[in-house]
């Protein structure tokens, strides 16, 4: 790893659509050590659409990380993620989760 490695931002992608949740990511990852940059799309076409530099999205930058929530308008997480795991472009993309659901079958897959 060189020093530019080290000082370019982590790029970041949520999706999610809640304002608050937003709000309060931007500002943990803010008051974090870890220099990066946060985008975000409020639902699942519109995520898909910027993962796939799909239309006003077509200079998008490849996200290193994407946070997703599982419970979004349009198209739901899960069938965001399902596309992104059958995709040879965006597999490799690392997810984390979040739900509030306490169904067992959610908190499974």
């Amino acid at each position: 790893m060189n020093e530019s490695d080290i000082s370019k931002p982590v790029e970041i992608f949520l999706v999610e659509d809640n304002q608050g949740d937003i709000d309060l990511i931007r500002e943990v990852l803010e008051e974090g050590k870890l220099k990066n940059t946060l985008n975000v799309a409020v639902d699942g076409e519109e995520a898909l659409n910027y993962l796939k530099k799909k239309g006003k999205y077509a200079n998008a930058t490849r996200p290193d990380l994407v946070i997703l929530d599982l419970n979004l308008p349009r198209k739901d997480g899960r069938e965001v993620l399902d596309d992104m795991k059958s995709s040879p472009d965006l597999k490799s993309i690392p997810v984390v989760i979040m739900t509030t659901s306490r169904e067992e079958e959610d908190v499974l897959k």
